[in-house]
This record gives C-alpha cells, sequence and structure tokens, in this order.
C-alpha cells in the first residue's frame, strides 16, 4: 500500500493540471505516493496533456461534468492509499507539503482530516481554508460583511475563524477540499462525500460528519501549498457556478442546522439566501455586459 493517495478532480484547466502534477513530482518523494484523476469531460486537450505527459498516472473519466462529490465518491473507491488527499487541480506545491502532514497525523491519531496553510497566488493567507460552521450568525456576518463591522463578535467571524493565528496548529470546524488530507480510517467509518452537493460545501458537509463520527478537523500551517481558485467549471459557466455555490449553502444549513431554529425563521434564512442569490445573479449580469 502506498502511503499516500493524491486525488485530483478536474474541469477544463489543462495547463494548471500540468503544472499541479509536475510540482508534485519535483517536491514529494518518489515511491511514497499514487496520483488518480477524474476528468469531468473536459473540452480543452487535458486528456490528450495526460496521456502524452504523464501516460503512467491511472486517468477515471467521465462523458459529463458530475460536479465535485461524485469524481471524489469514484476517485476515493479506487484509491490505495493510507492517508487520501482531495487535490484541486489549480494548486501548485512551492515545497514537499505532504511529508509533514503525513508525520503530524501519525503523531495525532484522533485527527482524522487536516489541511495545510493555504495560500493566494501572491503568497497571502487564503482565509476560507479553515472555517467555522455555516450557522446563520456566522453566514449573514461572512456574506453581509457584519463581521467585519463588529470584529470582536465571535459569531460574527465565526465562519472564517479570523481570531485564529495563521501560523499556529488550531482545531477548526471544516476546511476547503483545495487540498483536504483524509486519514483512511476516517473515510472508511464517515463514508463518501454526499452527492447532494454538486459542487462547494460538500467539504464542510463532510468535516460535520467526521467531527459527528469522534474524529477531530484540524488546521496544520507547518508546510504550505498555492491555491488559485476559480478556474475551471465555476469560470466557465459563472451562472451555473452561482446557483450552485448558493444551493450548497442551503442544502447545507437544511441538513444540519434548520432544526436548530424556527420554522419562521428558516424561512427567513431562504428568504435571504434566495435574495443574494438573485443579486448575485444580476451583479454577473452586469460585469458581463
Amino acid at each position: 500500500m502506498k502511503k499516500l493517495s493524491i486525488l485530483i478532480p478536474t474541469l477544463n484547466v489543462c495547463q494548471m493540471l500540468k503544472a499541479c502534477l509536475e510540482s508534485i513530482e519535483q517536491y514529494t518523494p518518489a515511491g511514497t505516493y499514487e496520483i488518480i484523476i477524474a476528468d469531468n469531460a473536459s473540452s480543452d486537450g487535458t486528456l490528450e496533456m495526460l496521456q502524452r505527459d504523464f501516460p503512467d498516472l491511472k486517468v477515471l473519466t467521465s462523458d459529463k461534468n458530475d460536479g465535485f462529490s461524485k469524481p471524489v465518491n469514484r476517485l476515493l473507491k479506487a484509491a490505495k492509499g493510507e492517508y487520501l488527499v482531495l487535490l484541486n487541480p489549480d494548486t501548485l506545491l512551492i515545497e514537499d507539503v505532504f511529508s509533514p502532514q503525513l508525520d503530524w497525523l501519525a503523531e495525532n491519531e484522533q485527527v482524522g482530516i487536516c489541511i495545510p496553510k493555504v495560500l493566494n497566488s501572491d503568497g497571502s493567507f487564503q482565509a476560507q481554508s479553515k472555517r467555522g460552521d455555516a450557522k446563520p450568525a456566522a453566514v449573514f456576518g461572512y456574506f453581509l460583511g457584519l463581521g467585519k463591522l463588529f470584529p470582536q463578535n465571535r459569531a460574527l467571524n465565526s465562519y472564517l475563524m479570523s481570531w485564529l493565528d495563521e501560523d499556529e496548529i488550531a482545531e477548526v470546524d471544516a476546511v476547503s477540499g483545495s487540498c483536504m488530507i483524509i486519514r483512511r480510517e476516517c473515510w472508511e467509518q464517515v463514508g463518501d462525500f454526499d452527492e447532494a452537493f454538486f459542487a462547494y460545501q460538500e467539504d464542510s458537509d463532510y468535516c460535520i460528519r467526521a467531527r459527528k463520527a469522534g474524529w477531530k478537523v484540524m488546521y496544520v500551517p507547518i508546510s504550505a501549498i498555492i491555491h488559485y481558485g476559480g478556474q475551471g467549471g465555476s469560470k466557465a459557466r459563472p451562472y451555473k457556478s452561482i446557483w450552485e455555490w448558493h444551493r450548497s449553502y442551503f442544502v447545507l444549513y437544511k441538513k444540519h442546522f434548520a432544526k436548530d431554529h424556527f420554522f419562521l425563521f428558516n424561512w427567513f434564512y431562504y428568504a435571504m439566501m434566495g435574495i443574494k442569490l438573485g443579486l448575485s445573479l444580476l451583479a454577473n449580469i452586469f460585469k458581463r455586459k
């Protein structure tokens, strides 16, 4: 068994995927990992590039865009590693990011999921990579900017857990799927990703389920990776992306948090998310014009 399975779902980011794979080969010790790719019916020459430049990689194909959760589940079932890394194709290794993480996980057996420090392309910290639960106060604080107006209010700032030091290890509620490292035992207990999430918030849902099963979710900034973000399907089909982004918050809330609130508040929450969806679609229309 390989120690590490690097699992990459991809859609129409051929050159970024190539750079990602080259960076893995450059920085990750040979013989310690396998790479499996799930292509979501890319039309930009991705499969041809993989066959030409990385002929030994295992590639799972689809005849349509299946979103994120479905190809991830196919990748997890095909993986053989002791640790499973969900890696976005628009990431770039700048060091041996995985070895320190796996060594740390080996010493912290109660941790089921972790993430390294994730950086934007300009080297700044990608705050969305570590998160609190997307409960109403956190969502309104993040989306409406209330957290910035009231920086001392933890509830309003809890989505990004902004009080945490970006350079210190911390237990968090959820981490981004951009570079999510899952212990095999955690996946075997928690199960597959929920395919009700086409894209977005499937990572938050999975972390909630892992915590309910008794595992810890940790932010471990002892190594770092770059995540460009906003590429592939979200860039090519912005309206679909906006719809799925907002729908994911609805699905997550209904699944995990609605039971904690009175039904009138739930309808208020759904209405607010609907209004935000409409405003986001209108803003995109005017932006494209």
